[in-house]
């Protein structure tokens, strides 16, 4: 479990073929206590377990469908990235609860500024987009986010100067894919809400349960 807070942008040193999938390094700065084989690391928001490491690297396996469904498997080396280690039970919840379990891939849409704030549009597919709602998080490239709006395939977040200095959004560009995760709250929701009556809740339903206004 994560939090969406990004401790360090960390550099794809390399990647090697590894049965269906790769193992990747990823180089890193210096941690306040060393990673350890088996402990999970965010990686652009994907949930990765250390399988070796060092000073300043650690290598994991990367199954062949995250290489498909993330944004992992179209980076070359170099390539910054977003890391954060796993949350603890003592730890802050600065950001939103997030699993590293990414539901799918957005592609930005546009990169522009207001004032200080950088703006980001991101394009993504009407699923993904039904799990979001306005002022709700999102988790972009393992960055706990705001939506500022929302529309049937597109949304828009403002990145304050912090997370722009302290990511690797920086290195973003217009047509880049970045790795959506929708909020946990949200999903577990949505799908029992569903289970319950396929076609949605009306305002009716809500009024008739009580939850009048």
């Amino acid at each position: 479990m994560f939090t969406g807070i990004i401790q360090q942008v960390g550099t794809l040193a390399g990647r090697t073929a590894r049965g269906n999938g790769q193992r990747v390094t990823i180089r890193h700065g210096a941690w306040d206590t060393p990673l350890v084989p088996g402990e999970s690391v965010s990686v652009n928001g994907v949930c990765l377990t250390v399988a070796g490491s060092g000073a300043d690297r650690f290598e994991a396996d990367v199954l062949s469908e995250t290489l498909e469904k993330t944004n992992l498997g179209a980076k070359s080396a170099g390539a910054p990235v977003n890391l954060e280690r796993a949350l603890r039970l003592d730890d802050r919840l600065g950001g939103h609860l997030v699993s590293g379990h990414v539901d799918g891939t957005g592609v930005v849409k546009a990169l522009t500024r207001a004032g200080e704030d950088h703006v980001l549009e991101v394009t993504c597919g009407r699923e993904l987009a039904d799990g979001l709602v306005p002022k709700g998080s999102v988790a972009i490239d393992g960055v706990s986010l705001t939506l500022v709006a929302l529309s049937a395939e597109a949304f828009t977040v403002h990145l304050i100067p912090h997370t722009w200095n302290e990511t690797a959004f920086k290195a973003l560009k217009t047509g880049d894919r970045v790795n959506l995760e929708t909020d946990m709250i949200g999903k577990y929701v949505k799908r029992y809400v569903m289970a319950l009556k396929p076609g949605g809740l009306s305002v009716d339903d809500v009024r008739r349960a009580g939850f009048g206004w």
